[in-house]
């Protein structure tokens, strides 16, 4: 509900401040006062679209506030999704400089319009004649059913269940489509790790070949190049190793009694050893090679295959062509885990249907059960506003594709406000007055069993007056005993079943020559002198004072 309004430098209002509480509050005033000015105003912290025409002073910014109390609404979530602080009371505010920008806050928190938008629809709901009202949408409808039925949580629920099983045959959709991919791909990729896996590589195979090959295909001058090794260090007259010990002799006499000669001495001695044991290997490396034609081409062969299979997949080891190989065993392993969760999401979708439907069984049966009882007290409360020959029908249409995001069924209102009229959704059938008196009566059924956003009525109480407008004026005091009701009016009857009564009125400024509009909470007597103007005219007859006072102690 709202609880505060603040206006500054706003058309002709240069400055209003408004208190508002639960129950109903009327505003009256001449016509022409500013009204539809005050409305304007709140619209723009319901995200209406702003200029700089809407300033009172140019040279100055304008600034609408408003405060709500918002704790009935479960609007944490969306709070939470549009990253705004949430509290229990919520301050909106609107800005507009001389320059032209609009801005809007939440809780102090920059926004855009949009996000205003959504916010003003949950806590405000604005009917003015020839309004789009959401009496036409079959949400809103499905809403009041429901909840006549008790079935809000049951539908909530339901709702629930059908997201999921909307995500469920998404999810089943896309494994199909990779199942379509895969069943144009997995031959290509069995014949690919076949390939492979007919190989048998070993990851250091090929350094191993590569050098197994050199050694064979150049055996015979391995062998030569190791005798002749051999033999210069070890066999040859005068070889390396003779010419060492040689040393070492010479270096043995003058060794004994000098520490430097013996450190040169024992370091040769060490290079003779060194010298001949690899005079050894080098002996044992020629003896070990082998001219082997026959192993050459097993190698050869070996070698042309790993070559051929890395230019094929254009990599460059044997290690990478196992890496290849282990990825596409994944893949088919990827497929036939794809097959499951096909069968697994086929056995979802299935459940989930079954269990929406159970569900969806139960809204309809629930909805059929309130939709007779509802439409004849919406015709009962019609007559009482001077629209005996209306007619209301709650229409059921199975969806002919399933369930569907409210239900098994497309539920639509259909209206004919005259008799034999053809039964016509709302917003076809009705006028704009008729549209927002079904309204006012259909939400004064409802008014018991949901929550719904302040309710500000504008002038719907237009061109009836006597009984119908008394009617009317008992119709909005019952459902402002469960919601804010504001109601801006010309009827006295409606008038005298405020419980705040606000009276807005020009004044002139006579310091600037300017004319703006005020706005005062009235007094009981106050009250009664407003009303009976009403009644007859200004200054008011005694016969309208008695007449006023006698509304308002009846709606007392």
């Amino acid at each position: 509900m709202i609880s505060r309004l603040q206006i500054s430098n706003y058309a002709i209002i240069e400055e209003l401040d408004l208190d508002f509480a639960n129950g109903l509050s009327i505003i009256t005033g001449e016509t022409g006062a500013g009204k539809s000015i005050l409305l304007g105003a709140l619209n723009l912290i319901l995200g209406g679209r702003a200029d700089t025409k809407t300033l009172f002073e140019e040279d100055r910014k304008c600034v609408i506030e408003g405060r709500f109390k918002i704790d009935r609404y479960n609007l944490k979530g969306f709070f939470e999704t549009n990253d705004l602080d949430y509290d229990d009371e919520v301050i909106i505010r609107r800005e507009i400089t001389p320059s032209g920008k609009s801005r809007a806050f939440v809780n102090d928190t920059p926004t855009n319009l949009k996000i205003l938008q959504q916010l003003g629809n949950a806590l405000i709901d604005l009917h003015q004649q020839f309004d789009t009202l959401d009496i036409n949408n079959s949400s809103f409808q499905l809403k009041m059913l429901d909840a006549l039925a008790e079935q809000t949580e049951n539908f909530q629920q339901y709702q629930r269940d059908y997201r999921e099983l909307q995500q469920a045959k998404r999810s089943l959709a896309v494994a199909h489509e990779e199942a379509q991919r895969a069943h144009r791909e997995r031959e290509f990729v069995q014949y690919q790790f076949d390939e492979l896996e007919a190989a048998a590589l070993v990851a250091d195979e090929q350094e191993k070949l590569e050098t197994e090959q050199t050694r064979l295909g150049n055996a015979e001058e391995i062998k030569q190049l190791s005798t002749g090794v051999f033999n210069l260090i070890s066999e040859d007259d005068n070889c390396i190793n003779d010419q060492l010990l040689a040393i070492i002799q010479q270096l043995s006499p003058l060794s004994r009694g000098d520490a430097g000669v013996n450190e040169i001495k024992e370091r040769f001695l060490s290079v003779q050893l060194d010298l001949e044991a690899l005079s050894t290997d080098v002996q044992a490396f020629g003896e070990a090679t082998e001219h082997n034609p026959e192993r050459l081409g097993e190698v050869n062969e070996r070698l042309d295959l790993i070559y051929r299979l890395q230019n094929k997949h254009q990599l460059n080891s044997a290690a990478e062509l196992l890496d290849l190989q282990n990825q596409l065993s994944d893949k088919l392993l990827g497929f036939a885990d794809l097959s499951g969760r096909i069968d697994k999401l086929e056995r979802l979708v299935e459940q989930l249907d079954k269990k929406i439907r159970k569900r969806g069984l139960a809204l309809r049966k629930a909805r059929q059960s309130v939709a007779p009882d509802f439409t004849y007290h919406v015709h009962e409360q019609l007559v009482d506003l001077s629209m005996s020959n209306a007619k209301l029908e709650v229409d059921f249409q199975e969806l002919p594709d399933g369930p569907g995001p409210y239900g098994l069924d497309e539920v639509r209102f259909l209206f004919s406000a005259n008799k034999g009229g053809r039964m016509q959704t709302i917003k076809d059938a009705a006028s704009g007055g008729e549209m927002s008196r079904l309204a006012l009566v259909m939400k004064s059924l409802v008014a018991t069993a949901m929550a719904l956003p302040t309710l500000i009525f504008d002038e719907i109480d237009s061109g009836v007056s006597g009984d119908v407008a008394q009617k009317m004026g008992q119709i909005i005091a019952r459902l402002s005993k469960h919601h804010q009701v504001i109601v801006i009016t010309h009827s006295p009857q409606v008038a005298s079943r405020a419980d705040r009564h606000f009276f807005i009125y020009k004044t002139d400024l006579d310091d600037r020559d300017r004319t703006i509009t005020k706005v005062r909470q009235l007094t009981r007597d106050e009250r009664i002198r407003a009303i009976a103007t009403m009644l007859s005219q200004n200054p008011p007859s005694d016969s309208a004072m008695n007449n006023a006072q006698d509304l308002i102690a009846a709606a007392e």
